[in-house]
């Protein structure tokens, strides 16, 4: 950060998953972790935007990567639900990676691989009661 701030320019890029933003059912270190990814990227965007430097938060779901096949195969009966949760929406890393690029172009924030992130982000915060309600219901249903 020294050397960005001292030519007023640089990129940080934070992985959050969009654990981060919606809660991931099984794990709770994961998903507390990630949440704080996102606020830690927040609060860089706030405290160093204007100093040139540019900050993108990247909030997928499933990814293609040994992290999630590991999820799958796991003896942990809570990381299987969370891989099957997963197992209609994985992208491959190279999806990922192109939109970090254009985000780092653009000076992006927000980096949604999955556009129904987003969607269900805005869900969340329109009415948190019910999204937990509609999670609560979720949870019953895939375990």
């Amino acid at each position: 950060m020294p050397e960005w701030l001292e030519r007023a320019s640089g990129h940080f890029v934070a992985v959050a998953s969009a654990a981060g933003l919606l809660t991931q059912l099984a794990g709770a270190p994961y998903s507390v972790t990630k949440h704080a990814a996102v606020g830690f990227a927040e609060w860089l965007a706030i405290k160093y935007g204007d100093k040139g430097i540019g900050v993108s938060c990247v909030c997928p779901m499933g990814v293609d990567t040994p992290l999630l096949r590991g999820m799958s195969d796991s003896p942990d009966a809570e990381f299987r639900l969370a891989a099957a949760a997963l197992a209609n929406a994985v992208i491959g890393p190279d999806t990922v990676a192109a939109l970090v690029v254009q985000a780092i172009a653009d000076r992006t924030f927000l980096v949604p691989p999955h556009p129904e992130v987003l969607t269900m982000y805005q869900q969340k915060g329109a009415d948190y009661d019910r999204w937990i309600a509609r999670m609560r219901h979720y949870q019953r249903t895939m375990g």
